[in-house]
């Protein structure tokens, strides 16, 4: 008898050790990273200012009512690339040595072997790390000439001598992610293919590399985004998201029991040209069952968030994972058909994509993660996107040096309700092909316009102030930048602008 109640003691001990050890445990991370999506693109932020819902978001929307949003975050930058490296090392942009523009899946990568980024810091809190998604940080393919040598691409110039078939260094999986599914350069431009694990992935088993112009595009039904390059041959853009969700679902269910908890980095596809959304997804029908073609690639995000979701929640690992949803910069400038359906990708703040405005870089962020943050939190904060870094390697437990991350502020206090207020002075932007930048301290905005002609970047000038605390749609009336009463304010925000920009002072908190 004493037996038995030993054995059923112990018994009883292991569950309840392996109960306490999955609570414990380090949560598996996963950061989605939409394209070109706004806050009015997805319905629950659409919703706090009571505006016309075209599409409902159910799936993002349901993160949002599960942990904590925040009405107040920024992408780091208005321009994708940009924006991208940034998020990707937890620096400004201005400390990149490329840190304008929009770069080509052949340009030099602005990110070296030696710095910190998403997957190398996961790797140091003992994650396996994966990457899925649009990379447009810069990538090496060798010359087909010499396979020795990295291809140089020549700005303007049909790019031919490379060989696609293979990333050759400065994808992700030289960049600290074990796994990766690639989009050198997303759907809309050059190479027009993708990669698993550094090689060409055909789309179909007849598939050469072909080239892909404006000829090829309009007989599949679009128009040639960006530039004439060689691709798939059946090269397709419906067909990418389907193969990122389904190999994400894939990962987390070969993933989710195993020893080591994994980090993904989800960066869709979606919502960026070419519109062509997946015909179906997951069993829900998506092409043309919207207004208009950029609708339904929201909509096709939501599936694909929902998917994830749904798998995370079939291993059983769902509440012990955090994840983080935002965007790369703020929405697009609609087409008509989006515009005659009343969509505002934007909402109610003024610009989109590239500008300065607040419709540039203003995006949802959502962070879920239902052992640690409460559901249904809102937060007023302000935030950037280089601030995911931070906050990740804190919930993996790496205590980052302070010469690393540079201006990424760990945001878990935030989420748990340790901290009430932003302990950042001030936020610093940039905007995209215009040149402006931006620093925003309690709600003071300053618009600063960088001199084109400058390669020094060091000659600025003042061109906007907005109280976004009372206008937080920048109506042009109420810009004070002539207003002799608010000189002192721009005088203020301009000097911390360039102080802290030309002293490199390090403003994130680890």
């Amino acid at each position: 008898m004493k037996f038995k109640l030993v054995v059923f003691s112990a018994i009883l001990m292991g569950v309840a050790f392996s109960s306490e050890a999955q609570i414990t445990k380090k949560p598996n991370i996963i950061v989605v990273l939409a394209d070109d999506v706004g806050v009015g693109d997805i319905s629950h932020f659409r919703k706090l200012h009571k505006g016309k819902i075209v599409l409902e978001t159910p799936n993002i929307d349901t993160l949002a009512s599960e942990g904590m949003y925040f009405t107040q975050a920024h992408a780091p930058a208005a321009l994708c690339a940009t924006s991208r490296y940034s998020i990707m090392t937890g620096n400004n942009n201005y400390r990149s040595p490329n840190p304008w523009g929009v770069w080509s899946g052949y340009a030099k990568s602005s990110i070296s072997k030696e710095q910190l980024t998403l997957g190398r810091v996961m790797q140091k809190a003992n994650y396996k790390t994966a990457f899925f998604g649009k990379w447009h940080l810069g990538t090496d393919f060798a010359s087909k000439s010499d396979p020795n040598k990295v291809f140089q691409m020549t700005r303007n110039k049909l790019s031919l001598n490379v060989d696609i078939r293979k990333i050759k260094d400065f994808g992700p999986n030289q960049n600290g992610f074990d796994y990766s599914v690639t989009l050198p350069s997303g759907i809309q431009n050059e190479p027009y293919s993708i990669y698993e694990n550094d090689v060409w992935l055909p789309l179909k088993k007849n598939s050469k590399i072909a080239l892909i112009d404006s000829v090829y595009m309009k007989s599949i039904g679009t128009v040639l985004d960006k530039k004439v390059g060689l691709g798939d041959s059946n090269w397709l853009p419906s067909k990418i998201g389907p193969i990122l969700a389904n190999k994400a679902v894939k990962y987390i269910t070969d993933n989710a029991k195993k020893e080591k908890p994994f980090f993904m980095y989800y960066c869709s596809q979606a919502v960026h040209t070419p519109h062509m959304a997946a015909a179906e997804l997951n069993g829900v029908k998506i092409a043309g069952t919207t207004p208009s073609k950029h609708i339904d690639m929201i909509k096709e995000l939501d599936v694909q968030i929902g998917m994830m979701v749904a798998a995370l929640k079939k291993q059983g690992v769902y509440d012990n994972t955090l994840i983080i949803f935002t965007s790369d910069n703020g929405g697009l400038h609609v087409d008509g058909e989006t515009w005659n359906a009343r969509h505002e990708p934007s909402d109610i703040y003024r610009g989109a994509k590239s500008d300065p405005y607040e419709g540039g870089h203003r995006v949802p962020f959502i962070a879920v993660w239902p052992n640690k943050i409460k559901a249904n939190q809102v937060s007023e904060i302000p935030l950037l996107g280089s601030d995911i870094l931070a906050t990740i390697a804190a919930a993996g437990n790496y205590k980052m040096a302070n010469t690393e991350a540079l201006d990424s502020y760990n945001l878990l206090p935030i989420l748990q309700n340790k901290e009430k207020i932003h302990q950042r002075n001030h936020i610093m932007i940039q905007g995209g092909t215009g040149k402006e930048v931006i620093i925003i301290e309690d709600g003071w905005k300053l618009i600063i316009q960088i001199d084109k002609k400058d390669k020094t970047n060091a000659k600025r000038t003042p061109i906007a102030l907005f109280d976004l605390n009372t206008n937080e749609t920048e109506d042009e009336r109420f810009n004070f930048i002539n207003h002799k009463k608010y000189q002192k304010k721009i005088q203020k925000l301009f000097k911390s602008y360039n102080q802290t920009r030309d002293s490199k002072i390090i403003t994130g908190l680890h």
